[in-house]
């Protein structure tokens, strides 16, 4: 099972290695989810390659942010640099970043971040079908549905199993974008999360404790996971070792010293809430003064942890003697050699013995290597001191590191920006989507009326109309329900229903083979051409763009397929799988309907959808129908708390181009963010 240690900088890097790390994922100056690390830039990214090759150690590189069409011509170089410098995978998120990498570097193997929500073993089997090698799973997740996606899927399954813990499923989160503009998606996120607001009186109710399933990496092993991962890229290499050899130990069978881990950094413990399927207000916490005081007590003991070479390649040694010369030969066990030969000068003294010389060839402390085997051909009568045996050793280990230390990038092909051909809507369409049937209405000019899947189970007489009503599929679909999910699909099929709103690539894939049209939902995070086309080649009849992209910058994507845009509503910014409004007995009486508010006393609304999931909406609605908007195929007006008698006055008033009579916000449609 590999260990995966994160790299903000060169010192984190040094940490990971030298503690044992068996892998580590580091991001280059721009195009990772944590821009605001030191990073590796320039020609650091390739040394570092390099440094942990030479000692056996894998490097995944993270490009797993949203880009826009401007920066595409940016993003080619960037990624030619990043597979030159030859990295074991890079991990990534937007789906032209998967385009332009399997376009220019075929053979570099591609790692779906924690940012693409996959949650469930159809996302995974899509990911699998566009070539990945590997996946990261959302960390909400229980280990019984982590066993369920590893038996209906191939690809590698990675696992975060100590460090921060998002308040929202990663990637479904615009909660920063939307109070600052700094989007999560493109690696500013703010963490307004960890300011103090409060949920049915308790105070920072979005304010996860450190997640940690240490203790229990080896029931993830059984459950089919390759890779335990390590959050903290943000962090201190004193962390990072702590954290390597906390799981080290764990996989040994040894007890891992979490009261040490809890020290060097906690937000008031760690909780395992998510692997357990124990979601409840014991998994909140914040970082307290008591919790900083406790690190500067640790940091000293923590920095022994990485002071010398980790010795975690094995490698061969033979020992021989000619006439006039003793020979030595490293050998790893990816075929690499290295030798190193002294004069022999007879002196008088002893005769160099076979056991002497394998004790000399076997101290290769304070080398990443370690001797697996020792080979020793010696005549009886060689009077040669154990210093030159010694020295043949550092000699060879030396050639040898060097030797596993060369640069090894992969083969480019040629990959020009591409044009961008303009695309014009032929009209513009209205569609209505409603979190509740008794909120529905129809009206002339209509494209079509969204609803949940399950109001329009209960209210199945809706198909009947004229107006085309479609089946929004729940945002999460966990691995149990996936099943449960398309046979309700298709029995919502059997009684008329003809499309589908998808929220994520897995559901995507469900509504497929529940032989629905689909349309594609804002959290698919298209902000570019590239990965409007890859959406299009999946069988998206349209899609909804990304509410962090400007209008402006929207109206000019190319591609052949519609596209469109929210124009009104609370927008979503984040989806809970641990609610916030859990008390120490559960939910209690909460009717759905509960409410956050901010340390500046600014209310937000949430949903609950069945006790599945939760989402947090935004305080004010978005209200575009007084703005001079660019063309688009399509605008939705999202309707979630409101009753029907605002639903039928927001949707006159959108359509007459009104100003609202009530407190909104234009979002991000005309700003740009960082």
């Amino acid at each position: 099972m590999e260990i995966l240690a994160p790299a903000g900088n060169e010192q984190s890097l040094i940490a990971a290695v030298r503690s044992g790390a068996d892998a580590v994922y580091l991001g280059t100056g721009a195009f990772n989810a944590r821009r605001n690390a030191d990073n590796f830039r320039d020609n650091s990214l390739a040394e570092a390659v390099n440094y942990c090759h030479g000692r056996g150690v894998k490097v995944y590189v993270t490009l797993n942010t949203l880009i826009r069409d401007e920066e595409l011509s940016a993003f080619l170089t960037a990624a030619r640099e990043v597979a030159e410098a030859g990295p074991d995978g890079v991990i990534v998120q937007d789906m032209a970043v998967v385009r332009v990498l399997q376009e220019i570097c075929p053979d570099l193997p591609l790692v779906g971040s924690t940012q693409m929500s996959v949650h469930n073993a159809a996302g995974v089997k899509a990911l699998e079908d566009m070539g990945f090698a590997r996946v990261v799973l959302a960390r909400e997740l229980t280990l019984e549905e982590i066993r369920a996606i590893r038996k209906q899927t191939r690809a590698e399954l990675e696992v975060f199993v100590h460090g921060a813990l998002c308040m929202s499923v990663s990637g479904m989160c615009y909660y920063s974008a939307m109070m600052g503009e700094r989007s999560g998606n493109r690696g500013l996120c703010a963490q307004p999360c960890r300011l103090n607001s409060a949920c049915n009186g308790r105070p920072y109710a979005l304010s996860l404790k450190d997640m940690s399933f240490i203790t229990r990496v080896r029931d993830l092993e059984a459950a089919g996971v390759c890779s335990v991962k390590i959050e903290g890229r943000m962090k201190r290499p004193e962390y990072v070792a702590a954290a390597v050899t906390a799981v080290r130990d764990a996989l040994a069978g040894r007890e891992p010293d979490m009261a040490t881990l809890q020290a060097v950094f906690s937000r008031s413990g760690f909780t395992d809430g998510y692997l357990t399927g124990k979601r409840n207000v014991r998994m909140f916490g914040v970082r307290t003064a008591e919790d900083a005081a406790a690190s500067k007590t640790v940091f000293g003991k923590l920095a022994e942890l990485y002071r010398r070479e980790f010795p975690g390649v094995p490698v061969d040694l033979k020992l021989t003697a000619a006439s006039d010369a003793l020979s030595l030969t490293a050998a790893d066990r990816e075929g690499n050699e290295a030798t190193a030969t002294a004069p022999i000068q007879r002196m008088d003294m002893a005769p160099l013995t076979e056991d002497i010389a394998r004790r000399n060839l076997s101290k290769t402390g304070g080398t990443p290597f370690s001797a697996r085997s020792c080979s020793v051909d010696l005549p009886d009568d060689l009077p040669v001191p154990g210093s030159v045996v010694n020295g043949l050793r550092r000699e060879a280990l030396d050639k040898l590191l060097a030797l596993r230390s060369r640069g090894n990038g992969y083969a480019l092909h040629a990959m020009a920006v591409p044009e961008i051909p303009p695309y014009t809507p032929q009209k513009q369409t209205l569609r209505l989507r409603f979190e509740r049937a008794d909120q529905a209405f129809f009206a002339p000019g209509v494209e079509a009326v969204i609803l949940p899947m399950e109001e329009i189970e209960g209210h199945p007489e809706l198909l009947a109309g004229e107006t085309p009503v479609w089946a929004e599929l729940p945002q999460l679909i966990w691995p149990l329900e996936e099943q449960a999910i398309l046979d309700r699909l298709m029995a919502l099929k059997e009684k008329g229903l003809t499309d589908a709103v998808a929220w994520n690539v897995c559901e995507l894939i469900l509504a497929q083979r529940a032989g629905l049209a689909v349309h594609g939902g804002p959290t698919l995070n298209v902000t570019n051409t590239l990965s409007l086309e890859a959406y299009e080649r999946m069988g998206l009849a349209d899609t909804t763009l990304s509410f962090e992209l400007p209008v402006k910058m929207g109206a000019k994507l190319g591609g052949n397929r519609p596209r469109g845009i929210l124009a009104y509503g609370r927008l979503p910014l984040m989806q809970f799988r641990a609610c916030p409004a859990r008390g120490e007995k559960g939910c209690g009486g909460c009717a759905g309907r509960p409410e956050l508010v901010d340390r500046k006393g600014i209310v937000f609304p949430m949903v609950c959808h069945g006790r599945r999931y939760t989402t947090l909406l935004n305080s004010v609605p978005l209200y575009l129908g007084d703005k001079v908007l660019p063309p688009f195929d399509f605008v939705t007006l999202y309707f979630t708390t409101e009753d029907l008698a605002t639903c039928r006055r927001v949707f006159e008033g959108f359509r007459r181009g009104e100003a609202p009579w009530f407190d909104r916000t234009s979002g991000l449609a005309f700003r740009t963010l960082l």
